[in-house]
């Protein structure tokens, strides 16, 4: 989009410290603001408002991009590309949908982001199948959520956790873990490149009005995707959903095994109905996200 030639950008010669102080100086909007200048972009076109709803999502944008510093590549061209899928998102936003434009706006950042990562990725070494990309983006997550922080490789109890919480092979995590580990950055490692001094990453992101943003987004972006699964639910017959639900949302899942009791068929059997279930689960998840203009993300 044109009208956004204007925006700053982080380059390596302006130093991502003062972009950073730079779009703090955008004021955040209310919810009648932000409607009000997203009817004025669909229904006329104004230039002006989509500017201002552009620049006052940066911060967002940025702070989404920081998530993806672990892949080796330049933050200041991840933030760029952020900032790419926050323009699509205003060019697309319809704000007679119901939701606020941060909520909409984080599925195309994401997107963006994790296009142009696997874009500058080899991925004729690292592949290109649903389960290797899903692997690819939650890798780290699935380390964070039990405690797997050591440096190497991961130790055959862990890699067995996450292949079974991902659904992916255990020689899978292990390749993948090698590819990605020794590429996270610091909080607290300097951004000075411009004589400012000696800010830290953790000095622009304690911004309060910037993560009251985020939070009531991640908020909103959460009570979406659990009335698309609920929705989505409907899909599927009784016993489709029921064995679903005992098999992927439960903190505990039920076993094949004690499933296979309850509906008198074999372990098998009940396996092939889960990943059916599941199949046509994400099938309509992505469309009823398509007819809300989401995007899903991998994994």
């Amino acid at each position: 989009m044109s009208t956004y030639t204007s925006l700053p950008a982080p380059s390596p010669e302006q130093g991502l410290s003062r972009y950073l102080s730079e779009i703090r100086k955008f004021p955040m909007l209310e919810p009648d603001e932000e409607y009000m200048l997203a009817k004025a972009w669909v229904d006329h076109e104004d230039k002006d408002s989509a500017h201002k709803l552009v620049t006052s999502h940066l911060r967002l944008a940025a702070k989404i991009a920081m998530g993806y510093r672990g892949y080796g590549l330049p933050t200041a061209e991840v933030v760029s590309e952020a900032n790419v899928g926050l323009m699509q998102a205003v060019k697309r936003f319809d704000p007679e949908k119901g939701f606020r434009l941060a909520t909409y706006a984080m599925w195309w950042i994401r997107a963006s982001i994790q296009e142009y990562i696997l874009r500058s990725w080899s991925l004729v070494k690292m592949g290109t199948t649903a389960s290797q990309k899903k692997l690819f983006f939650n890798l780290r997550k699935a380390k964070n959520r039990i405690g797997a922080l050591e440096e190497g490789d991961l130790r055959p109890e862990h890699v067995e956790k996450i292949a079974h919480d991902l659904g992916v092979a255990e020689d899978d995590v292990i390749s993948m873990n090698r590819r990605l580990t020794g590429g996270d950055a610091s909080l607290n490692a300097p951004l000075k490149t411009d004589g400012e001094g000696s800010a830290e990453w953790q000095d622009w992101l304690a911004d309060d009005d910037a993560d009251q943003a985020s939070a009531y987004a991640e908020q909103d972006e959460l009570e979406s995707r659990r009335s698309l699964l609920m929705d989505a639910m409907q899909a599927l017959n009784e016993r489709e959903r029921h064995i679903l639900t005992e098999r992927k949302l439960r903190d505990e899942p039920v076993t094949l095994e004690e499933l296979s009791s309850v509906y008198n068929v074999s372990r098998e059997r009940i396996r092939q109905i889960e990943v059916r279930a599941f199949e046509k689960l994400q099938k309509k998840m992505r469309e009823l996200a398509a007819d809300k203009g989401m995007i899903p993300q991998f994994g």
